[in-house]
């Protein structure tokens, strides 16, 4: 009797915490400002002090544990009350860890309230300003970093120390966005990368063990955003453009020039992508080219990595890239995000939103630029 009224309390206690999230963003805001950090920080210690990830690890013990149930179904085997009742307890304490760690954050106050552009609609020529800025940056930034003989950008100290930078980065934008600050957990490489690769994914944010992994097969100007954007999700930013946005703003006020090339590389795709949906062929090409250096730095693998990958996989890409879009759409989707995967294209309104036409040393005109009355929505 009383495992069972404890039993139904979790229960209830998540169903009563997503009702709240759902109907009050103050609420929302309330947890992830007072209680998230709290309930997290035991177990964000205890994962940081291990030299693996945790989370990789409950993900292959939850895959583990679905196909012995599903074997014990197909023979029809007698499954055993105590594992069906340690079943029930495991689906029970997940939808509490989710809630705790997940749910609630996806309906807490958009950060773009807080941006000095908040609300405005903004012209293509202004895309194509934000759009010029960042090409430039990254120009210009690509040849300032440190490269060995190969060409490549090079890291002293390697992911260790990029990991430790990153945790100084992010924790640099506290007094913007608050939530940032107190102790921040360490990036931790990927054992399945290569896996992890095939979904073209960089990185992992999760929430069963609080932990921000990082993929360790892309190359190497991936990282430090990558690093910084999953740790702004620990911090509770759960919002795939706003980690994107703070991955970016962490680089790129990092005195570290790696970083801030890798700060511009992160959201260089999708302004340019952006850009060149909303104007003609021959306006494009009138604007400031990708140098061939930031093109190549701004791969996800280098073809040596991608063969190593094809080559010890286990499933073709395509259907893993398949599978895993598939399962990032609906759980974004389910969450309230109605665009789904795409939501990580929303950066470019709120980095427009951020800079709002104000971007340093840089001239206002472009050569074909669009004319004004153009807008582009988000």
């Amino acid at each position: 009797m009383r495992k069972r009224i404890v039993f139904t309390g979790i229960l209830l206690l998540s169903v009563l915490l997503n009702l709240l999230s759902w109907m009050s963003a103050g609420f929302s805001d309330f947890y992830v400002e007072n209680i998230f950090p709290k309930v997290t920080a035991p177990l964000a210690h205890f994962s940081a002090l291990l030299p693996f990830s945790l989370g990789e690890c409950m993900l292959i013990a939850a895959v583990l544990w679905l196909l012995v149930l599903v074997l014990l179904l197909l023979c029809r085997a007698a499954v055993r009350r105590p594992f069906w009742r340690a079943t029930a307890w495991l689906v029970n304490l997940v939808f509490l860890v989710m809630t705790l760690n997940c749910v609630i954050l996806y309906h807490v106050t958009p950060i773009e309230e807080s941006l000095s552009g908040k609300g405005k609609t903004y012209s293509v020529e202004e895309l194509a300003e934000l759009r010029d800025y960042v090409v430039e940056r990254c120009n210009v930034l690509s040849g300032e970093v440190p490269r060995g003989e190969d060409g490549e950008v090079c890291y002293d100290g390697g992911d260790a120390a990029m990991a430790q930078e990153a945790r100084t980065a992010i924790a640099g934008e506290a007094q913007e966005y608050p939530w940032l600050s107190g102790w921040s957990t360490i990036p931790k490489g990927m054992f399945a990368s290569d896996f992890i690769s095939q979904q073209y994914m960089q990185g992992y944010y999760f929430p069963f063990s609080m932990e921000a992994n990082y993929n360790t097969v892309m190359k190497i100007m991936n990282k430090p955003f990558t690093m910084c954007h999953e740790l702004a999700h620990t911090h509770g930013y759960i919002y795939e453009d706003e980690a994107n946005l703070l991955g970016f703003l962490a680089c790129i006020h990092s005195g570290d020039l790696v970083f801030q090339y890798s700060g511009w590389l992160g959201v260089l795709n999708y302004v340019d992508n952006a850009f060149y949906r909303n104007v003609s062929g021959a306006v494009y090409r009138e604007h400031p080219a990708v140098s061939k250096t930031v093109c190549s730095d701004n791969e996800f693998l280098s073809d040596e990595a991608w063969e190593k990958v094809e080559k010890d996989a286990v499933f073709s890409t395509e259907t893993v890239k398949a599978a895993a879009d598939t399962y990032l759409d609906t759980t974004l989707k389910a969450n309230g995000i109605r665009d789904g995967k795409a939501s990580y294209e929303r950066v470019v309104g709120l980095l427009l939103e951020y800079f709002d036409g104000d971007f340093p040393d840089f001239p206002k005109k472009t050569a074909g630029s669009q004319d004004s009355t153009n807008v582009v929505g988000w």
